[in-house]
């Protein structure tokens, strides 16, 4: 359990430190924020904020989990490095973004199809990989059943299984990326998720299927190949958003930009699946979900009727034209995420519970 205490302690130190350097280099470079003409008046005055700040907590993430297994000696595994892979990955893709949108000054950056290409080749890739490397009782880093706190129903196929992957790994990475709209909003909201699956990650640990022999009750183990390795990187994750919200909250002082939303959306879908709670995904990341139905709402009935439901979409600016503070809207969101991840969690063990 040090491991997980490490990663985490390591990658809040990380970007607490580190972030007030990337700023200052970004700032020297001129990579600013460009907003969209069409979003909340009060928003003009972010114009030219450094972005591309997720840099700082992939690398604090990456960092910090490598030198946990330094420090402690204890191995890498590959569902964590597979993890780690889907964020570093996405987060790639969402450098490209931003880097076009600063090098061309315009508040849109890869076209729509480059950026879709990006990300199935990210997503497809760790699917692939993630059927792979079997541990001594079979188990691979994901299963082809569906999940909600454990496996269930019968397997869909390798095929079916990179097709779900890729709706999960599309849909979580958009929805982080919707989010991130307000100073704090997606990254205090994210914080919250991986804090989640850190005590996940523990618990599986403790009631592994690997114990069983040990277990007081083995018909309610989990059976998932590396649970500790994840709770380690999703620690990690918590520590370095954790640090890097202290120069992200309002007012910000750089904007993780879409190198950090696609990340934090990609390491929640890596997480979900080498977790066996894919499903169970949908309701930690509630505010992720609620956040993308505001915009598939408003695009839908525009489209069928010519009217809008709300204001503005994405939601949180809707409320912004309703004349909520910036402030207030974020507070009452992570209250909305923070109701999510309890109930969340309130299933997971009730889930594992009912199976005793």
């Amino acid at each position: 359990m040090r491991q997980i205490l490490f990663a985490g302690v390591i990658g809040l130190f990380l970007t607490l430190v580190g972030t007030p350097l990337l700023i200052k280099l970004l700032a020297k470079k001129g990579y600013g924020q460009y907003i969209r003409d069409d979003g909340p008046r009060g928003h003009a005055s972010k114009r030219g904020t450094p972005t591309m700040g997720g840099i700082a907590f992939i690398l604090a993430t990456i960092i910090a989990y490598f030198a946990t297994k330094l420090i402690t000696g204890a191995p890498t595994t590959f569902s964590g490095l597979l993890v780690l892979f889907m964020m570093a990955g996405m987060g790639l893709v969402g450098f490209l973004d931003d880097y076009i949108k600063i090098i061309k000054r315009r508040s849109l950056g890869l076209r729509a199809k480059a950026k879709l290409v990006g990300q199935l080749i990210v997503g497809i890739t760790f699917a692939v990989l993630a059927l792979q490397f079997a541990d001594t009782r079979g188990n691979t880093p994901a299963s082809t059943k569906l999940s909600f706190v454990q496996d269930f129903g019968w397997s869909i196929g390798p095929v079916l299984f990179v097709i779900w992957a890729l709706f999960m790994i599309l849909a979580m990475s958009n929805g982080v990326n919707l989010t991130d709209g307000l100073d704090g909003l997606a990254t205090g909201a994210s914080v919250m998720v991986f804090g989640a699956y850190t005590f996940i990650g523990v618990w599986q640990f403790q009631e592994s299927c690997a114990n069983a022999t040990t277990l007081t009750n083995p018909s309610a183990c989990f059976e998932v190949r590396d649970p500790l390795d994840l709770a380690i990187v999703a620690s990690a994750l918590m520590g370095a958003c954790f640090g890097f919200l202290w120069w992200n909250t309002s007012p910000a002082k750089i904007f993780m930009g879409d190198t950090g939303s696609l990340a934090l959306g990609g390491a929640l879908v890596g997480l979900a699946i080498c977790s066996r709670t894919e499903l169970l995904l949908a309701l930690l990341g509630g505010l992720f979900v609620l956040v993308t139905m505001s915009v598939v709402i408003q695009v839908g009935v525009f489209r069928l009727t010519g009217k809008r439901v709300f204001r503005i979409a994405p939601l949180h600016h809707h409320f912004e034209h309703k004349g909520w503070s910036e402030v207030l809207v974020v507070v009452r969101f992570w209250i909305i995420q923070g109701m999510c991840v309890i109930v969340g969690l309130g299933l997971f063990y009730a889930g594992w519970a009912n199976n005793k």
